[in-house]
């Protein structure tokens, strides 16, 4: 059986453990990668897209990071109980035009026992910025 620790019931640091290995993950901009942290048949809303699965989760990153290039992320613990997390997020991103945005909102996270992720509900609203406006500035890897 697969498993990805920190496992469930989290603890306030173990939560916080998880949130970084996912903000790790999805910076990485790598959808096989960030795909593995969630059960085969996970559920997912984002924004307005309803979906299951890895292959799914994957094919939905891969248009995602197309789209949202040179994507920056930060995650914050929201709250936490047994095997569920909340976090607020933000991140940075820009079209082809070269037009920025960041991008405001909350997950949503239940683990199975084996800590992979098994829904994922994220809520996200995005505003347009200029370049000077960014904040999440980092260099790449």
């Amino acid at each position: 059986m697969e498993t990805k620790p920190p496992l469930p019931p989290f603890t306030l640091e173990t939560a916080q453990q998880k949130i970084q290995a996912a903000e790790d993950a999805w910076n990485s901009r790598d959808p096989e990668r960030v795909a593995l942290a969630y059960t085969v048949d996970s559920e997912w809303r984002n924004r307005s897209e309803f979906f299951s699965g890895r292959e799914a989760i994957k094919a939905f990153l891969k248009r995602k990071w197309e789209k949202e290039q040179d994507y920056r992320l930060k995650k914050e613990l929201w709250c936490f109980m047994d095997n569920k997390i909340a976090v607020r997020f933000e991140y940075e991103w820009h079209d082809n035009a070269g037009q920025w945005f960041r991008a405001y909102g909350n997950e949503n996270w239940e683990f199975a026992d084996s800590g992979l992720m098994q829904r994922r509900y994220a809520s996200i609203n995005d505003q347009a910025i200029t370049a000077s406006e960014r904040k999440l500035l980092w260099e790449r890897p």
